[in-house]
């Protein structure tokens, strides 16, 4: 190699240190980095998967749409020819466009504009994306993935106990009695975390596993409870109730530091685990037994993920979650505590920074006059004290005709949303649309303007990992072509859009986010740079951060934890006579979100290259099915084909398909259905029916740039 670089890795939220190996502005390999949160570790993307960055489908110059190619929802993206929908274009000639046609929306109706910001970028990034939309828009309208992950988790968290990040960091597994992971699967989405679970059990920590899938920690734990799909609160409601029942109440905890108790033990009278168990599938022993393990541990742990917040009933999920802590008092000390998993790498500090749409920088509401006060002041201009529309909010909003306009940086909302087909005709519908990333996606072949930008390793920049660490990012390789840095890009189009910025490097972005984020005040970058990661809160230069909080107080306007009683609400669309079975679906590990990246990797890409629905044995030999036979899943949104995966671990009448594949979009059959609360939609649960046979799917071609047989041989 020429050169090492340190850095930090750009999939999962663990938040791996790494190196780079460089020799001839190629990555030739990865080790892992002695990281706090990986010390050395790395999983199979982190090691394997950053080809990515010289695929031949990097997007090297700007793009703009044909004069005379429409858009329309049912497009074949073909990555390898462009030529037929797009032309090239100079930079001048494609930023002059973008900002034109984003400025003449705006003067006619600035809240016909949004844009979707990116878990897969910098803190900078995402500060000055949503600055950007808040100040050259004049709209609220920004958000990004979150709403499709932990949103639901968020909203829980805040109201609960007043912060929206994790109480205590993974490897805090290590100083538990006892973990409790529900709805999650550490070993395909937080590969590394679950290595620590793992270590965490070799020393005597019982781990508790409840999900619906029979995940690979199942083999690890000391009880296992495989509940039915849509039942959590159900579940959780149950142990809450034993607690009470069995007089487990940490009452000293609760007198002095939560509110709202005497509510949630009313509550859960009707919850008994006697009366929850057919309802879940849990029989009534077990619910007593984990709950009793759970309350008199001298330590008890909870960790979750998707599972839990991508419901109708996600917040409440979260509540419940929440409630078991406060009332045992298992929180606010090490080996204890509330951990929601967070997917992306920079999803957590995405929306510290603010790219949400009720949110300005570190939580602080946009429809509250001190909030309001203070940014209009640090920015220099007047905001709009309206919460503005979330994900699915924004796209239902473009099929109306009543959003216009977007800015999208580094998301694929094309694969991501629920419906594909509404939010795909929701985008076509777009008078102007904007799409930075570094390929062309499903979402920026429906663009009129395409600004090639940076992958991770092509530039500087800050993350915030799920343990709330930020953690500096460094450059290792050049550009291709002419693709640009997303913050240049954002800074030239907010130039054209009139804003008078003049950020050079993070480093300036970096220093006016500490400004305004009291969180990150007493994090230098200089620190940064030479401690690689410093974990929030950090309020004063110096301060070592705060790796587990609440130790005495939390952060609400009370300084009480709030308990919030939850009810059983069913999910939006339940089995029927037509649509039989239940659809779940989820990330597998070798591919990451909606593949963009991981399937340009090829080692990645080979090993899962193509689209797979699983289910359980015996549903397959009911259907007819054999391993590898083509397998047709048909919901009331959409059908796709894709091959059969005998899976034992998949819950009678459920399928679990992976979302990465652009030939079998598992976003085509979802349900937009929404959590009232977090407005997050109800990816883990829809009707489905499945049957025997369909076309085989198609080949993208996306595996560096060749086709499967052209891999295989």
């Amino acid at each position: 190699a020429d050169k090492t670089v340190d850095s930090v890795c750009p999939f999962c939220g663990v938040g791996c240190l790494l190196t780079y190996h460089v020799k001839d502005n190629k990555i030739l390999f990865v080790n892992g980095k002695d990281g706090p949160s990986n010390q050395g570790r790395l999983c199979v993307k982190g090691r394997y998967g950053f080809d990515y960055a010289h695929h031949p489908h990097r997007l090297t110059k700007p793009l703009i749409r044909k004069n005379n190619i429409g858009k329309s929802a049912d497009f074949k993206v073909d990555p390898g020819n462009w030529t037929s929908v797009f032309r090239e274009a100079t930079w001048e000639e494609a930023l002059q466009k973008a900002a034109e046609g984003l400025k003449r929306i705006r003067d006619e109706d600035k809240f016909a504009l949004a844009g979707f910001g990116s878990a897969k970028g910098s803190n900078e990034e995402a500060y000055l994306f949503q600055k950007l939309v808040r100040t050259g828009f004049g709209t609220n309208n920004v958000d990004h993935c979150t709403r499709l992950c932990h949103a639901s988790s968020v909203a829980a968290l805040l109201e609960g106990v007043g912060s929206g990040a994790v109480s205590n960091q993974v490897n805090d597994v290590l100083r538990a009695a006892v973990v409790f992971l529900i709805g999650a699967n550490p070993t395909s989405n937080h590969p590394v975390a679950a290595t620590w679970m793992k270590n965490a059990v070799e020393h005597g920590v019982k781990l508790i596993v409840a999900d619906p899938r029979r995940t690979e920690l199942a083999r690890h734990a000391t009880h296992y409870l495989q509940f039915k799909p849509d039942t959590d609160v159900a579940l959780l409601n149950a142990m809450i109730h034993t607690i009470i029942d069995e007089n487990l109440v940490n009452t000293e905890f609760v007198k002095d530091r939560t509110s709202g108790y005497e509510a949630l033990k009313e509550n859960s009278k009707g919850f008994s685990p006697e009366a929850m168990a057919p309802v879940c599938g849990i029989p009534a022993r077990t619910i007593r037994e984990v709950a009793r393990l759970y309350a008199t541990s001298k330590g008890s742990m909870i960790l979750w993920g998707m599972g839990i917040s991508q419901h109708v009933h996600g917040t409440d999920n979260a509540r419940c979650l929440i409630a078991l802590t406060l009332m045992t008092g298992q929180i606010g000390r090490p080996g204890t505590g509330l951990h929601p998993l967070r997917g992306q790498n920079n999803v957590q500090g995405a929306s510290d920074s603010g790219l949400i749409p009720m949110m300005y920088p570190d939580y602080q509401r946009v429809n509250t006059d001190e909030a309001n006060r203070r940014f209009e002041k640090f920015w220099g201009t007047a905001l709009d004290k309206k919460p503005g529309l979330t994900v699915v909010e924004i796209m239902n909003a473009a099929a109306q005709g009543k959003i216009r306009g977007m800015y999208i940086m580094g998301e694929n909302p094309a694969m991501s949303d629920p419906d594909l087909e509404h939010a795909r005709a929701a985008m076509a519908k777009l008078e102007h649309l904007v799409v930075q990333d570094i390929f062309l996606t499903e979402t920026a072949y429906l663009a009129d303007v395409v600004l090639p930008a940076t992958a991770w390793p092509e530039k500087d920049g800050t993350v915030t990992n799920t343990d709330r660490m930020v953690q500096l990012g460094r450059r290792a390789l050049k550009a291709p072509g002419e693709a640009r840095e997303d913050l240049w890009i954002i800074v030239e189009l907010a130039k054209r859009l009139g804003l008078p910025w003049a950020y050079s490097h993070p480093k300036d972005v970096f220093d006016e986010m500490r400004g305004c984020m009291d969180s990150i005040k007493g994090i230098t970058w200089e620190r940064l740079e030479r401690d690689s990661s410093v974990t929030y809160p950090c309020e004063n230069e110096g301060d070592p951060g705060q790796p587990v909080v609440f130790q005495t107080h939390f952060p609400t306007a009370t300084g009480r934890g709030k308990f919030v009683p939850a009810d059983l609400i069913p999910a939006a669309e339940r089995p029927d006579a037509r649509y039989p079975m239940v659809l779940i679906t989820g990330r597998q590990l070798e591919h990451w979100h909606t593949g963009a990246i991981t399937r340009r990797s090829g080692v990645l890409d080979a090993i899962e290259p193509e689209p797979m629905a699983s289910l359980h044995p015996l549903d397959m030999e009911e259907i007819g099915l054999k391993p590898g036979g083509t397998v047709t899943v048909e919901s009331r949104r959409g059908k796709i084909s894709l091959y059969a995966r005998a899976d034992a671990g998949t819950p009678r009448g459920a399928v679990f398909i992976p979302f990465c594949y652009y030939e079998a979009a598992a976003n085509l059959l979802t349900n937009p259905a929404l959590d009232p609360f977090g407005k997050i939609p109800e990816f883990k649960y829809c009707a489905v029916r499945v049957s025997r046979g369909g076309a085989r799917p198609g080949d993208p071609g996306y595996g560096k740039g060749r086709t499967l047989a052209e891999l295989r041989g």
